[in-house]
């Protein structure tokens, strides 16, 4: 599936948009999205981490207009209270990025794909031999704990703290989202090009922070994965999609959705890949995509 099935062109100024921001658009003919899946952080929610009223009121507007709305994320479901407010009808969640479906309303984890502890193992002792200074966290459906040397996160907490391998052994009737793997120093996507290199074959690595954190996902599960099999059950297809993204660990989505975005902010390897783009977080780029898409509907 191409990123982009059609032809693209720059933004004409128009009342909607502000000013003329060179942005490229799809058209939205045929067949008209179904569905708009949306990552959260970079993308849909500002860099305070809040969703302005301009995007609050585009996604209702979608789902009234039959629209449903994916929120597909690298966050587990304790931080999703950052849009618990502004459900309205979508309440949907694909977390740690394709490990999880979670329903937001219900508050009840749907169905996990979870990374096998012994593969997890695998991967943090290669990394940790290859790349000297790396630290680890698991995050599991039930949690997250971290070993002595990985920085404590907000709103986590500082938490206990133990060896990976003794963490991996920890709770094993909670499956395992996501291995963490962090280093002080490394540039973040020579970090990920080393990863890959050294266990991209034994599970999905990817990353979505500024800093060198890796994400440590079962073998074949990422956001595109998991996005297609809750489209299948609802009998979506990928044309019928638009996706919207910033970082790396969107890309496969972008790739496998019919329309895709990359907001002003987005990484390099997002803008290059999407032939759609938007205005950034800051300025409601997921919100003027979705209105565009209202209008061509009425029209």
């Amino acid at each position: 599936m191409g990123v982009v099935t059609s032809v693209s062109e720059p933004c004409p100024h128009d009342a909607s948009a502000g000013p003329d921001l060179g942005l490229h658009r799809p058209t939205f003919a045929d067949p008209a999205p179904r569905l708009i899946a949306t990552d959260l952080d970079g993308t849909l929610l500002r860099d305070d981490k809040t969703v302005s009223p301009r995007t609050v009121a585009a996604l209702a507007a979608a789902e009234a207009a039959g629209i449903e709305v994916f929120f597909v994320t690298g966050r587990p479901a304790r931080w999703m209270g950052v849009v618990a407010p502004h459900l309205a009808g979508h309440g949907m969640a694909i977390l740690a990025n394709g490990a999880a479906v979670y329903d937001l309303r219900a508050g009840r984890l749907i169905e996990a794909f979870p990374l096998p502890e012994k593969e997890a193992l695998t991967v943090a002792r290669a990394l940790r031999a290859a790349v000297p200074g790396t630290t680890f966290a698991v995050e599991r459906t039930g949690g997250f704990r971290r070993e002595p040397g990985y920085p404590a996160i907000e709103p986590d907490g500082p938490g206990p703290r133990r060896p990976v391998e003794e963490l991996l052994a920890l709770d094993p009737a909670q499956p395992v989202l996501k291995l963490l793997a962090k280093h002080p120093s490394l540039d973040p996507d020579d970090f990920l090009a080393t990863a890959l290199g050294i266990a991209g074959h034994q599970a999905e690595i990817t990353r979505s922070s500024e800093s060198a954190l890796l994400e440590v996902s079962g073998a074949g599960v990422s956001k595109a994965t998991t996005l297609a099999k809750c489209c299948a059950e609802r009998g979506v297809t990928a044309s019928e999609v638009v996706a919207f993204g910033d970082m790396p660990n969107d890309l496969a989505m972008l790739d496998w959705a019919g329309t895709s975005y990359a907001v002003a902010n987005a990484h390099p390897q997002v803008l290059t890949a999407t032939t759609g783009h938007t205005t950034s977080n800051e300025d409601d780029g997921v919100a003027r995509v979705i209105e565009r898409i209202l209008a061509a509907r009425a029209s």
